[in-house]
């Protein structure tokens, strides 16, 4: 196994880099219909695992980009251990992949927007540093969370434009929530 001094410290530009290339995958999930929400995992800075939601697509609950990209990245290291490895991903990780992140023993998470209904690691739970488990994650949040933000919001504001009727109320539940 490599050590830690094996592997190029990532700087501010590389995440700035590799964010950009999980917002193209938001993009082509949005594009699908899915979710935007893109993952991007890198080793050495290389990119050896990307992907966007897929739920809709694959009829998946666990099709979220970070686990598309794990299996990914598992693969091209052979190894299910993704020590040295980054996750770059636009929006904080749910509690599924969260602990996916953990049990990869993944070394470093940037993310852009938290998720307040279900973010797992830092916003609702945290489970990336939970010392109670025997790996932790570093994290970076908010990184690049405007652009990230603004991908998932234009995403929902088209779903309601085009659920809007105009003889139901617009779309909305009973308590004024919107149903997609």
């Amino acid at each position: 196994m490599k050590s830690q001094l094996d592997i190029p410290a990532l700087n501010l530009n590389d995440d700035a880099r590799f964010m950009t290339v999980a917002l193209r995958e938001a993009a082509a999930a949005a594009e699908d219909g899915e979710i935007p929400i893109g993952a991007v995992i890198v080793y050495k800075a290389k990119i050896i695992g990307r992907a966007h939601n897929q739920r809709e697509r694959l009829s998946d609950p666990t099709a979220h980009a970070e686990m598309i990209a794990l299996t990914q990245a598992a693969a091209y290291l052979s190894s299910w251990r993704l020590c040295g490895c980054t996750m770059y991903v636009t929006l904080e990780p749910c509690a599924m992949c969260a602990g996916a992140l953990v049990l990869a023993r993944i070394d470093r998470l940037v993310y852009g927007p938290a998720d307040p209904k279900a973010g797992a690691c830092e916003t609702l739970y945290n489970i990336v540093n939970d010392k109670r488990l025997n790996h932790q994650v570093e994290v970076v949040s908010g990184f690049m969370a405007q652009p990230c933000r603004e991908i998932l919001q234009d995403f929902f504001a088209a779903k309601r434009q085009k659920t809007q009727k105009p003889e139901d109320g617009g779309g909305r539940d009973g308590v004024g929530n919107v149903c997609l």
